[in-house]
């Protein structure tokens, strides 16, 4: 499955949890959710992902942990916060390049509209 085909089906799943939990909770609330609607559709769904780090030649295995990996194509990071700033759009293109996937989204779940919340990040796709 292509990157583009499973980032539909993951905002299907997070405007169907959006609607049916509504704004203002954790995002390990949201996080769960969404595991689950989008393993419903048949997808791998692997949750709070180690990803490692190469620093002095040392090889760090948990430096950092992704909210949700998709297919293994495609990270999916949960915020639940008054805005996204520029240090979240970082934090997923950090990811994207040390785990060298394509493809990103970063989906604010404090926002009365997903639709605007829902943020496209590519990595040499």
């Amino acid at each position: 499955m292509h990157e583009n085909d499973i980032s539909y089906i993951i905002r299907g799943a997070a405007f169907k949890v959006h609607s049916t939990l509504g704004v203002g909770l954790f995002e390990s609330v949201y996080e769960a959710a969404l595991a689950y609607e989008i393993a419903q559709k048949g997808l791998e769904v692997k949750t709070q992902v180690p990803v490692p780090m190469m620093y002095a030649g040392i090889k760090f295995d948990v430096a950092f942990r992704l909210d949700i990996i998709v297919e293994d194509k495609v990270i999916f990071e949960v915020k639940s916060v008054s805005e996204l700033i520029d240090i979240h759009h970082k934090q997923l293109l950090t990811y994207l390049k040390l785990t060298n996937k394509k493809l990103g989204l970063l989906i604010n779940f404090n926002s009365s509209s997903l639709n605007q919340s829902i943020i496209r990040i590519a990595n040499k796709l």
